[in-house]
């Protein structure tokens, strides 16, 4: 009877020691799948909050570039406005201008007119000097006619200062007309620098005129000098 309960004892022993060992197996299993799970549920966790971040940092650009758009847009609106009133006040100017416009015709006109009758005046007066100063050249002509004895005189005094070479210059523009001071120059055989001397003084000495018109100026003799020289050769 000692025997059996052993036998049953140890038996039960090892089928306890059995169940223990497979217990132990199962749960170390069943550990390293949960492990494996635990890796990848981290995997995943892992894996979401970087593909969150992403997508939070595509979200933060879209909402800076929506909020620059709407600022440009607010900025947009603001010049809109500038630009309106701009407008606006430019309407009203030119409203304003063509109203004074309209005013200021009639008196333009009245101008024109008194301007036309101012020319017509000019021009009436200028034909009144003109036929004076003809007169005074016709009344100037007769003493001088009827008093030729006193022409040399009046020569001598009047070409005294001048030397036998601006006297021949002179005499020369009155045969031949104005001329230039490179073409009295190649006549009087001087320099040029010595010519320009020659016709400025005696330009400013009252004996000649000159056309400023064109470059060279052309010199000739004053009509009261010229008339003088012709009747001293006569």
């Amino acid at each position: 009877m000692v025997d059996v309960l052993s036998i049953l004892a140890s038996t039960l022993l090892a089928v306890s020691i059995g169940i223990a060992v497979e217990y132990y197996r199962q749960l170390r299993k069943v550990q390293k799948e949960y492990e494996r799970a635990k890796e990848a549920v981290e995997d995943i966790v892992l894996s979401f909050n970087r593909q969150f971040k992403q997508e939070s940092q595509k979200l933060e650009s879209v909402a800076y570039k929506v909020e620059a758009i709407f600022s440009k847009s607010e900025g947009a609106a603001s010049n809109a406005d500038a630009l309106k009133k701009r407008v606006d006040a430019f309407e009203g100017k030119v409203a304003d201008g063509l109203e004074e416009r309209h005013k200021l015709l009639p008196k333009l006109d009245e101008l024109d007119k008194k301007l036309v009758n101012a020319i017509a005046s000019q021009e009436a007066l200028t034909a009144r000097v003109t036929e004076v100063e003809q007169k005074a050249e016709r009344l100037s002509f007769g003493p001088e006619i009827r008093a030729e004895a006193v022409i040399p005189i009046k020569r001598e005094k009047a070409f005294a200062p001048l030397t036998e070479t601006e006297v021949s210059v002179l005499e020369m523009l009155t045969r031949e007309g104005p001329r230039t001071a490179p073409e009295i120059k190649e006549r009087i055989r001087l320099s040029r620098e010595h010519t320009a001397r020659l016709m400025k003084k005696l330009y400013e000495d009252g004996y000649l005129e000159r056309e400023t018109t064109k470059i060279p100026f052309k010199y000739s003799v004053k009509k009261e000098m010229e008339r003088l020289l012709k009747k001293a050769e006569s």
